[in-house]
């Protein structure tokens, strides 16, 4: 039989055996309760089992309130510990809405712990036969854009939100004639009354087709088409019709059934923009890892997914980026690659580190002060973050490149290390 290996982190004061087999029985077959109709056969079918358990020590204060102690419990201390759930696939079938509410459902609500992050999921080949997976991936992606054998270099449209489409699409035209590689509609900007979707994509696509007429490049734009289902179709089509290469979706704003509804109909890359992605993990003691989430989205299909930058503007620590970025290399159900979208705080002084530790050109590279503010102009930013990478990937110091690279050398002067 099938099965889900869920793997967590867990912070409890009781003994950590009967803390982690009440998570087991409550979001499998169980409740607080022997109840009618459990009986040891469906107990033995259908009840989730522990793995593994590995101890990792204790701490005295609880890193969540609300964990109930045992009664005439002196002071205690509160055990932390990795485990690994077994969920057999028959309890929900190849249901990815299901499947999260089994593995990061009311399990975060027990009283049982003061802690409990899921780390990672293995999920079984009937996920991969019932969800498409990326349509275009890395491969398809730089396909589309003509971008080969270095980063996509982009930015983000700022202002965030107040530009008309006619402001949007100068813009666009700046940022093309300087030759960038990517441009997405920030996540705040999707079909706002003074910026309807309908008019910035006619006026975006009008610069950038009449761009690619002339010169052969045409910039992929990722158009946001966060919305209800049927807007999100009818904005997909709008994009399509007129000669998008790339759409975007908030996907903790849509969810899965909408991110799969779209993969199923879409004939373009899929950005998928974790905006809120803080509630799901800052706290090292609750939420969701990235290793366990990026699945699910891989699973579903997004092409391109958003995993912060080294030393960004955000919470998150260089060494979890990197993990990211290193998840999403990983195989997936023997493929399904999403490309990893670097971006928060990005400027010239990151490409050096970032290559160097991860090994890797299969990203995009987006920055959006790092671009706008350069002394230059726009068009001036895009020229330094490539030259940027061009010294990371040829081994040259960043200051000793940027004496024969004028752009590079404004950027340095501008942009803190």
């Amino acid at each position: 039989m099938s099965e889900i290996l869920a793997h967590y982190l867990i912070e409890t004061p009781h003994e950590l055996e009967k803390a982690i087999s009440v998570i087991a029985g409550e979001q499998s077959s169980g409740t607080f309760v022997a109840v009618p109709g459990e009986t040891p056969e469906l107990t033995a079918r259908h009840r989730a089992k522990i793995v593994t358990i590995e101890p990792l020590g204790f701490v005295e204060t609880p890193s969540l309130p609300g964990a109930k102690l045992s009664k005439n419990e002196g002071s205690p201390i509160y055990r932390q510990a990795r485990f690994t759930l077994s969920f057999p696939f028959e309890n929900m079938g190849a249901n990815l809405p299901t499947l999260f509410a089994t593995v990061a459902g009311n399990l975060f609500e027990l009283s049982d712990h003061s802690g409990l992050k899921l780390l990672d999921l293995d999920l079984p080949q009937e996920f991969a036969d019932a969800y498409l997976g990326p349509q275009f991936g890395i491969e398809g992606t730089r396909k589309l854009s003509g971008v080969f054998g270095r980063p996509l270099i982009g930015t983000i449209v700022k202002p965030s939100v107040g530009l008309t489409p006619r402001a949007t699409a100068l813009l666009v035209k700046e940022l093309c004639e300087a030759g960038i590689d990517f441009i997405k509609d920030d996540e705040l900007m999707a079909d706002s009354p003074h910026s309807p979707f309908s008019e910035r994509v006619s006026a975006v696509m009008q610069v950038i087709n009449d761009h690619a007429e002339k010169t052969g490049k045409k910039p992929m734009f990722a158009f946001n088409l966060t919305d209800d289902l049927e807007k999100m179709m009818r904005h997909h089509d709008t994009v399509l019709e007129a000669g998008g290469t790339c759409v975007m979706i908030s996907l903790n704003s849509v969810g899965f059934p909408a991110a799969d509804f779209l993969r199923r109909r879409s004939q373009l890359p899929i950005h998928g923009h974790r905006n809120g992605w803080g509630m799901f993990t800052r706290h090292p003691m609750l939420g969701i890892g990235f290793g366990a989430y990026q699945k699910l989205w891989r699973t579903i299909g997004v092409d391109h997914l958003h995993v912060n930058g080294l030393r960004n503007k955000f919470w998150e620590p260089d060494e979890s980026v990197l993990a990211s970025v290193s998840a999403l290399r990983t195989p997936l159900h023997g493929g399904r690659f999403a490309m990893p979208v670097l971006s928060s705080g990005q400027t010239v002084h990151q490409p050096q580190d970032t290559f160097a530790k991860t090994g890797t050109v299969d990203v995009m590279y987006l920055a959006g002060g790092g671009v706008m503010a350069h002394p230059h102009g726009p068009g001036a930013g895009i020229t330094a973050l490539r030259e940027a990478w061009e010294a990371a990937t040829s081994g040259i110091p960043l200051e000793t490149y940027a004496e024969t690279h004028p752009e590079l050398k404004a950027a340095l002067g501008k942009y803190k290390a």
